[in-house]
């Protein structure tokens, strides 16, 4: 995620040269002190003045086109010890949002997060999207997102924009899925407007998987700023940030963990290649291993879940065996991950999640023995955010870009 603290922006620009130039980044600053402080500390405009190192009027002036945005809003603050009327403190406008999507194998999502990254509101529809046509899915997409709109205005909530994120190898800049074999889709142009009303609202596309790990950075600590996370689905991504930053790569396919060969002599893979992690880690490599017998012919993808959930908890080998395989394949890919990237923080996400008490046994052994000079220093972490981590990332991506260029809404 990008930086939105005081401390992480750049001087301001007082030297000669464009005027509006100068202006878009001193707004951008005031901005970023306001949205950098805590809750429960409201600033008023003087105390961004003395944090944004700008004068007073500068300050002023400034913070008269954020309120005229709708970014921020103003309101009273008792200092403590004070009597009588409140100072006026500014804080980002809470009636702002921008709507988070994401559409994966068996489900589609959407979401409402708020301008400092909470999650307002969301759903989650089961949907078959493997080999469907990319418009149809979005067609489908698009009336979750127009019942999060609804949801919206009755909240009396203004979208500012949105993210979408596909389990798949995206071009961002012209809305192209390149590759997402799990849903088996190769280059589809997604006709992403249709998902939003305001057609001139920032949207973004994401890798689902990048997507997540941007969600996760919200939650780690602030000495907390390199880590892989591995997105567990039907198929496995890898997100990895480096100090702060997602790391995407030159093309910005970079992570793809599920596509690491882990069994030269393997399974075949949707990838067209053989023995990916994804072949034995995958969830349906894990459900299939399971064996889970009759009652699990003919049923959904979740209730199978279920059943697998059901017979770990009753010890049932071919369950724990599966699982077990899994993690020892798991901790194949992230100790040659954790070398290649120097990054000492693993954190499992999606299925992985909630496999937690049976996959980390198996994990942290393999680890150790693939890996021991740094399995000592590892920490391996397990995310909380469940199916909503992916649309919550592509969300908060985009209320970084609008914090980074409020100029955008002024005028």
């Amino acid at each position: 995620m990008r930086k939105t603290t005081a401390e992480a922006q750049p001087a301001p620009l007082d030297a000669p040269g464009n005027v509006g130039d100068v202006r878009k980044a001193n707004l951008a600053r005031v901005l970023a002190v306001i949205a950098g402080a805590h809750s429960e500390h409201r600033l008023s405009r003087a105390d961004i003045a003395t944090r944004s190192k700008l004068t007073k009027a500068s300050v002023s002036s400034l913070v008269a086109d954020l309120l005229a945005s709708g970014l921020v809003i103003e309101i009273g603050v008792h200092r403590d010890g004070e009597r009588g009327r409140p100072s006026v403190g500014l804080i980002l406008n809470p009636a702002r949002c921008v709507i988070g999507m994401e559409i994966n194998v068996d489900y589609i999502s959407a979401g409402l997060v708020d301008l400092s990254g909470k999650l307002l509101t969301h759903q989650i529809v089961p949907r078959l999207n493997r080999g469907v046509n990319a418009e149809q899915v979005i067609d489908a997409l698009s009336e979750l997102s127009s019942q999060m709109q609804q949801a919206a205005e009755a909240q009396d909530l203004k979208i500012l924009g949105g993210g979408l994120a596909v389990p798949g190898l995206v071009d961002e800049k012209s809305y192209t899925v390149l590759q997402a074999p799990n849903l088996g889709w190769e280059t589809q142009s997604l006709n992403v407007r249709k998902l939003l009303r305001e057609t001139k609202s920032r949207f973004r596309l994401f890798n689902e998987a990048n997507a997540s790990a941007l969600a996760q950075q919200q939650l780690m600590g602030p000495a907390e700023r390199d880590f892989l996370f591995v997105s567990g689905e039907v198929g496995i991504g890898g997100g990895l940030i480096i100090d702060a930053e997602l790391f995407a790569g030159p093309q910005g396919h970079a992570g793809e963990l599920g596509h690491v060969v882990v069994q030269p002599e393997g399974k075949p893979c949707s990838c067209g290649g053989r023995g990916c992690l994804e072949t034995v880690a995958g969830q349906e490599a894990i459900l299939s291993a399971a064996n889970l017998g009759v009652a699990a012919r003919g049923a959904s993808r979740q209730q199978r879940i279920e059943r697998l959930y059901q017979a770990l908890e009753s010890g049932q080998e071919s369950a724990s065996i599966a699982v077990a395989d899994a993690g020892k394949s798991l901790g194949v890919a992230v100790a040659s991950a954790m070398r290649l990237f120097n990054v000492s923080t693993v954190v499992f996400g999606g299925h992985f999640a909630a496999l937690e008490q049976w996959l980390l046994p198996a994990t942290t052994h393999s680890l150790t023995t693939h890996a021991p000079s740094i399995a000592s220093q590892a920490q391996l972490r397990f995310s909380p955010l469940g199916q909503t981590g992916a649309l919550i990332g592509a969300a908060h991506s985009v209320v970084g870009d609008l914090l980074e260029s409020p100029h955008q809404l002024v005028g």
